[in-house]
């Protein structure tokens, strides 16, 4: 897997939940999305984003999004998330991604 290049499609895959509201990251919790796409690269890539809490329920929501491109990569999988409160504003910075 590249590196370079799954770190940054993984950085705008979140980039795209961070938009969300909190409420609509809810579902996140029991049905996480999983899809996958060609990179520029042409290599492909599965992401898989899901959510829970962060500090007991109802509270701040751990969204967390990991890729791989379906080999040696899926046992351990790039990773990123962040947290949002009931509120919508973010706790702490977005861990880096692993």
């Amino acid at each position: 897997m590249d590196k370079r290049e799954a770190k940054e499609l993984l950085d705008s895959e979140l980039g795209k939940y961070r938009t969300r509201p909190y409420e609509e990251l809810l579902p996140l919790r029991g049905e996480p999305d999983v899809y996958s796409f060609v990179g520029p690269s042409g290599k492909r890539y599965q992401v898989e984003v899901q959510a829970f809490w962060d500090s007991g329920r109802p509270g701040n929501l751990r969204v967390m999004a990991s890729i791989d491109d379906g080999g040696l990569s899926a046992f351990r999988p790039l990773c990123k998330d962040f947290i949002i409160a009931p509120d919508g504003t973010f706790i702490g910075g977005s861990s880096g991604a692993s």
